[in-house]
């Protein structure tokens, strides 16, 4: 990327913020989308991530790079979302349909199979939410996770962990075999 444009935005200009915005939305939006799987709270989220970085401009060191910033910024916008969301909201069937299920044989048993899991994966505590949709739905490596998130590799290992372990609790408990 450059420089040049980089740090014209750490200084405050509208111009290089704009071409910024034009060269990342799809990007930012698609990461977004990735964590809330939700179309137009991912819009939303977009926009408030630029308002964001461009609140934060004078923030912004050049030599870090453009991506991981805006990325850490539209992670901490989505995970602020996912937070204010009641815990009994349900993933879009879209994203539940692409959950994963043991029954592949029997169309009715998979789909109540994708809903449970889709609905005990609503319930899950924001921050473990967030890292088991990177890490084993979006199948981000556990690196590139800390990294979008602003955490540890250990803590995130942790969040997987104890989410993973939620939803296997939450499906015990609704009768399902995990």
């Amino acid at each position: 990327m450059d420089r040049q444009l980089l740090d014209e935005f750490r200084h405050g200009s509208a111009e290089a913020f704009e071409q910024l915005f034009h060269l990342h939305q799809a990007a930012v939006y698609r990461w977004i989308l990735r964590l809330v799987r939700h179309p137009a709270a991912a819009e939303e989220l977009t926009v408030e991530s630029f308002w964001r970085m461009h609140q934060a401009h004078a923030r912004f060191d050049p030599e870090r790079g453009f991506e991981p910033w805006a990325r850490r910024i539209a992670t901490h916008a989505a995970y602020d979302w996912m937070r204010r969301q009641r815990p009994e909201t349900e993933l879009t069937a879209e994203a539940a349909a692409q959950l994963p299920s043991a029954a592949e044989s029997d169309p009715a048993e998979a789909a109540e199979m994708r809903a449970a899991i889709a609905q005990a994966f609503a319930r899950l505590p924001a921050k473990l939410r967030i890292a088991a949709t990177l890490v084993v739905v979006e199948e981000l490596a556990q690196r590139e996770a800390a990294d979008a998130l602003g955490i540890t590799l250990a803590a995130v290992k942790v969040r997987v962990f104890r989410a993973l372990r939620l939803l296997r609790r939450d499906l015990e408990a609704q009768g399902m075999k995990p």
